[in-house]
């Protein structure tokens, strides 16, 4: 039964969060030369995922902390945090590569965090009834199966991107394809949730 929930796990782990190697790999190319970088996206996707765990094991449990109406509008984080990435890379439009990355210090931990968590808004609405039914000893195997594939989707996407190929592209165009995807996301997500009426 155990091995069978450790599965069920595993497979709804990946396919609700498939687009989270693209953003972690962004973020990587992002991070690249800057000290300690890598270590802030992996805590930024802890700390988001957790905020999901969070809030879904608490809406498992009855307790609500964000309404169902306010989950769509969680898609204005990406949105802003994709404008202001737009604006750093505007500002040092004219710049080579590593001095436009020097300037920015990569990407911080809670920017990261803000991402997971905004992008995870669906994740919650799935993870719910899952957790409901699964019950307290259930809750720990997904709880404890998902925060180990988090670690294990940080190596993919930092894996994906240093390969040579693709780092050269995310090198030259990550600067525009992050707030680009950022942006995308979070229109995608107040667009699917029907916010502001859309």
């Amino acid at each position: 039964m155990e091995s069978g929930i450790v599965g069920q796990a595993v497979g709804l782990f990946a396919v609700t969060n498939v687009d989270d190697i693209v953003i972690l790999a962004l973020f990587f190319a992002r991070g690249a030369g800057h000290r300690g970088a890598a270590r802030r996206i992996v805590l930024g996707q802890y700390l988001g995922f957790a905020g999901i765990l969070a809030v879904a094991g608490a809406a498992a449990f009855g307790a609500t902390f964000l309404p169902g109406s306010a989950i769509p509008y969680l898609g204005l984080l990406p949105v802003a945090l994709g404008v202001k990435a737009a604006w750093q890379a505007w500002e040092h439009r004219g710049e080579a590569d590593g001095e436009r990355d020097g300037a920015s210090g990569g990407p911080k931990a809670l920017e990261i965090a803000a991402v997971t968590f905004a992008n995870g808004g669906d994740n919650i609405g799935v993870y719910v009834p899952v957790l409901t039914t699964a019950g307290v000893g259930g809750m720990a195997v997904y709880a404890v199966v998902f925060l180990a594939l988090v670690a294990v989707w940080c190596l993919a996407g930092r894996c994906f991107a240093t390969r040579p190929v693709v780092a050269k592209a995310l090198s030259r165009w990550g600067h525009i394809l992050l707030p680009v995807v950022l942006i995308a996301i979070g229109l995608l997500i107040l667009v699917e949730g029907g916010a502001f009426g859309l």
